[in-house]
């Protein structure tokens, strides 16, 4: 379906927009200073350019990825078409390169300024203004004396027969590169107050306009960063229980592109985070580093580690360069909670159950029902059941249950309060869903086959573990971003049932001191109880004992031996 121009709602700053089709294929990548009148003027009745008209026809959605400034805009726009190669974009004959500044690997490093770097060098950039960068680089061989030309050994402007100290000056040209200029520009200054102090004031505007250059150069690397190596920013806003997150991906430190998650926001922006982590990370390899904006669980962490399979780390920066690729992420996603929320195509839930039903192909999936288990070495054995109308919670059709007869594993708890529920339903949901694996699954089918209801009530089990969809007679199926509903429904089923049953063992005493532990939820003090044969035998084992259980990890293990003793 063509784009509809009204239902855009691009954000005003400058940045790149991407013309699209349904499938995700990149048609067309420009860069605007103002988004919004950029991308309207595509509608306009007269085109400037013959293509647009095709272009506006065939793309089924724009999207967009929001700068700092239009150069940075500039950068991202060259890199985006080179890695989608769109169709309507020209073909780039000249191949025009940004320049860089670079250092190479030899005894006494040269600096760079070059459109290829080599392979092996350190480099910074890509800086649209070619000018500022080799203003820069010519006051890095000035204050520093590193060499440039092949055979200047050992220095550039510097005329000393001391090469005790070359590494050291490298390494505060490094700094400087990286964004630390205060010595740069310290000096600077100081020549500037010199000047005009003699009133020499031509040369002190020149030291102004090269403080100038410094400035601008280096504050030109939010898009490419040696240190945006392997690393994915994620940014979070939210208005009321409306939240979006926006994933901006990095590739040998460039921004290459970004991935939105509209979701139903609960106040915890940590506890938004890991959803949405999870979601994109299922059925992806998760890069080294991660930047989110709030801190998040170890086990998220250890989760994001072992779907990688080496170490993730999860960093919260507060300063530097990759403080900058944050705030970028938190822009994109303030932009995009706008565009959200003037969205006229019906509320977020629900589009959240409508994306479930395609997913699952069904109909419709605007009535679903969850049930969960929870119990402690046998005691206070409970369920419960949500229900999902339209996306949202329907919490007046919540319900709970406690399980009185002998049954003790969580499969037949599942079947004796499913049982219960059938009992008083009056109308069938569009899906039942269970948080168990195929053995759940095959229960509750026997269940409703018995009854006469397998052919009216749609099942479908929903293991915690990859977040993989079990139906009989049905492939299985690792949930994408469209299966937000079930996961949604899932987590909700899982709050409910432990909250019960927490109050249920707080009202009968049997509430453990453990409980308070950060990352200690209830299914990892299960796995203590049992190793260690109960109560006692955690209170006697060593932060290495606990450590070995699986689930427990070094920092775990010593925050339970902490509150213990």
């Amino acid at each position: 379906m063509p784009v509809d121009p009204s239902s855009l709602h691009l954000p005003t700053q400058p940045g790149v927009y991407l013309f699209k089709t349904a499938a995700g294929r990149v048609l067309y990548v420009g860069k605007a200073t103002h988004l919004k009148d950029r991308v309207r003027s595509y509608f306009a009745k007269n085109p400037d350019r013959a293509m647009i008209p095709t272009l506006v026809t065939k793309a089924d959605q724009v999207d967009c990825i929001v700068t700092g400034t239009p150069g940075e805009a500039l950068i991202l726009e060259r890199q985006l078409i080179r890695e989608h190669k769109p169709r309507y974009n020209s073909l780039l004959k000249d191949d025009k390169s940004y320049p860089f500044i670079a250092l190479s690997t030899h005894k006494y490093p040269r600096i760079l300024y070059t459109r290829h770097p080599p392979k092996d060098a350190k480099r910074w950039g890509p800086f649209p203004e070619a000018k500022a960068a080799k203003t820069v680089i010519k006051l890095l061989r000035r204050f520093f004396g590193i060499r440039d030309e092949r055979d200047n050994l050992p220095f550039g402007y510097i005329e000393s027969p001391d090469t005790d100290d070359y590494a050291e000056r490298i390494r505060a040209v490094q700094s400087v590169l990286d964004g630390d200029a205060i010595i740069l520009i310290k000096n600077l200054q100081k020549e500037m107050d010199e000047h005009s102090k003699n009133l020499r004031y031509e040369a002190a505007a020149r030291s102004r306009d090269l403080i100038a250059a410094v400035q601008q150069t280096l504050a030109q690397q939010v898009i490419h960063s040696r240190f945006y190596h392997d690393c994915d920013a994620v940014g979070f806003a939210n208005q009321g229980d409306l939240g979006t997150a926006v994933l901006l991906s990095t590739e040998n430190g460039i921004v290459v592109g970004q991935v939105q998650y509209p979701l139903v926001h609960r106040g915890d922006v940590s506890e938004s985070v890991c959803r949405v982590l999870s979601e994109h990370y299922a059925q992806r390899k998760p890069p080294k580093t991660v930047l989110v904006p709030a801190p998040i669980g170890e086990w998220m962490e250890s989760w994001l580690s072992e779907r990688r399979g080496t170490k993730v780390e999860v960093r919260n920066p507060q300063r530097g360069e990759l403080t900058k690729l944050r705030k970028m992420a938190d822009a994109n996603a303030e932009a995009q909670l706008m565009r959200n929320q003037l969205k006229e195509s019906g509320s977020l839930e629900q589009r959240a159950a409508d994306d479930g039903a395609r997913l699952l192909n069904m109909d419709q999936l605007n009535h679903i029902v969850c049930f969960d288990m929870a119990q402690l070495q046998g005691e206070e054995r409970v369920g419960a059941s949500v229900c999902l109308r339209n996306g949202r919670p329907d919490k007046k059709a919540y319900r709970t249950y406690t399980v009185k007869d002998a049954s003790m594993d969580d499969v037949r708890m599942m079947r004796h309060v499913v049982e219960r529920w059938l009992k008083r339903q009056k109308e069938w949901p569009d899906l039942l869903l269970i948080d168990g694996g195929l053995v759940h699954l095959n229960e509750i089918y026997n269940l409703l086959s018995t009854q006469g209801l397998s052919e009216v009530v749609s099942l479908a089990a929903l293991a915690k573990r990859e977040e993989t969809i079990h139906r009989m007679g049905l492939d299985d199926l690792v949930l994408d971003r469209r299966g937000r509903v079930l996961v949604f429904a899932r987590d909700e089923a899982h709050r409910f049932v432990n909250n019960f049953h927490r109050k249920r063992r707080g009202r009968k005493g049997l509430a453990d001191p453990l409980e308070a532990v950060d990352g200690l939820g209830a299914k990892r003090l299960q796995a203590l109880l049992r190793h260690f044969g109960g109560r006692r035998g955690i209170e006697h084992a060593s932060p290495e004992d606990l450590a070995a259980v699986e689930g427990i990890g070094p920092a775990l293990a010593e925050r339970i031996w902490q509150e213990i003793h």
